[in-house]
């Protein structure tokens, strides 16, 4: 076999394949439990708080996830994480099959939401930095293997929600079987997947502060990286926003059904996936920078649009393209990663970026269970405004950076 067959026959199985089947077992869990929370109770403010509650430990565990994935190696934490997910899942199916209602039931969810988000970080930071580990083999088409795992990811997104939706029509049991199994494949498939450099052991007793100490000096020695996180952390509040309020403003606002709130997320991740195939060509051609720039004014000028929407199908659209603008950031910021840090601190960088980029998403859920419905608009508005001036910083100062132009 050729050089290149086997080279994209190793990327397939030991790096696509697993990488495929977590990322749909975390979308259908991220956006089928805060649809389950707003089912069963009818209420914005748990809805807001299942939200936070679904990040907040998630965040907790960042620090902790790089450093174990940076001294134990990225296949043994997928395995890992990928097992206790399943096996978690799989508990919470039983417990709601036994009480589909009552307190027994909502303990059940909130306590779903927490755990699969902390097992599911662990398996996203090793998938990632299994994913730039291929990127670094792949030299100057490493962008190439960023686009195809961001499309992955994209394409789990937009079948996830709808999936999840569509089976909690059936029961929140049957949900949760489904998203077990496919936690089972990604164990089982993981165990493919190539080996990372590992750092050698650290001599401290807290490997957590470690981690995201040497990951916070990595970064402030990066500017380019650090200026692209920083405008992206500030976009992420507004559309941690609409995620976190989409329930509410689907539902109470425009009238639809929970079916339809999975299907905006749908609509967007197929956007996002045309949008990465688009800018996987036009980086090639153009360069990150002004392909990293378009994206950022077409996202700021949809997130302004989608604030105002007046009816459920020009909300659908427009954040459709948000987040296809969205999309196209995130290769840039991709390919820099895998570009610009160390190997041995890769998991490490990678926890202490992607824990800045979240931070918003639990304060957009606190947002939305504190705002009262008929303010939300209003409130997104007013992280519109703020989306777009902290890329259009990010940007300008990164226009003139060699990284971007390289």
């Amino acid at each position: 076999m050729p050089r290149h067959a086997r080279h994209t026959a190793g990327l397939v199985g030991g790096i696509y394949l697993p990488r495929t089947a977590d990322a749909l077992a975390f979308a259908m869990s991220t956006y089928g439990i805060p649809l389950l929370v707003l089912a069963t109770t009818r209420s914005a403010t748990l809805t807001g708080a299942a939200f936070a509650l679904e990040w907040i430990p998630r965040l907790a565990a960042f620090g902790w996830a790089g450093s174990v994935v940076d001294r134990r190696g990225a296949s043994v934490v997928f395995h890992l994480a990928s097992l206790g997910r399943a096996l978690a899942l799989a508990a919470g199916a039983v417990l709601l099959y036994l009480h589909p209602s009552g307190t027994v039931a909502s303990v059940t969810v909130m306590a779903l939401a927490a755990s699969t988000g902390v097992l599911t970080e662990f398996s996203y930071i090793a998938a990632e930095t299994a994913g730039a580990a291929a990127g670094r083999r792949a030299g100057a088409r490493a962008h190439r293997v960023q686009a195809v795992l961001l499309g992955i990811d994209q394409t789990a997104t937009l079948a996830g929600p709808a999936l999840a939706g569509l089976l909690l029509l059936t029961g929140p049991p049957q949900m949760l079987a489904v998203i077990t199994a496919l936690s089972l494949l990604a164990a089982l498939l993981a165990l493919r997947t190539p080996p990372s450099p590992v750092a050698p052991a650290r001599a401290t007793k807290n490997q957590t502060d470690a981690g995201l100490l040497t990951g916070w000096r990595t970064i402030r020695s990066l500017p380019a990286l650090g200026w692209l996180v920083t405008g992206l952390t500030l976009s992420n509040l507004a559309t941690g926003l609409l995620q976190a309020a989409g329930p509410v403003i689907v539902v109470q606002h425009f009238g639809q059904s929970t079916t339809a709130v999975g299907l905006v997320w749908s609509a967007a991740a197929g956007a996002t996936l045309l949008a990465v195939t688009i800018c996987r060509f036009a980086i090639d051609r153009l360069g990150l920078w002004p392909v990293g720039a378009a994206c950022a004014a077409f996202a700021s000028l949809a997130c302004l649009a989608a604030a105002q929407a007046p009816d459920y199908r020009s909300y659908l659209i427009l954040v459709a393209l948000l987040m296809a603008g969205e999309g196209g950031m995130t290769v840039v910021l991709r390919t820099l990663r895998s570009r610009l840090i160390p190997p041995e601190k890769f998991g490490s960088t990678l926890s202490v970026t992607i824990l800045i980029l979240l931070l918003p998403f639990p304060v957009a859920g606190v947002l939305t269970a504190l705002t009262p419905p008929e303010a939300l608009c209003h409130v997104i508005t007013a992280c519109a405004v703020l989306q777009a001036l902290g890329l259009f910083c990010a940007f300008a100062r990164l226009r003139t950076d060699p990284t971007l132009h390289a």
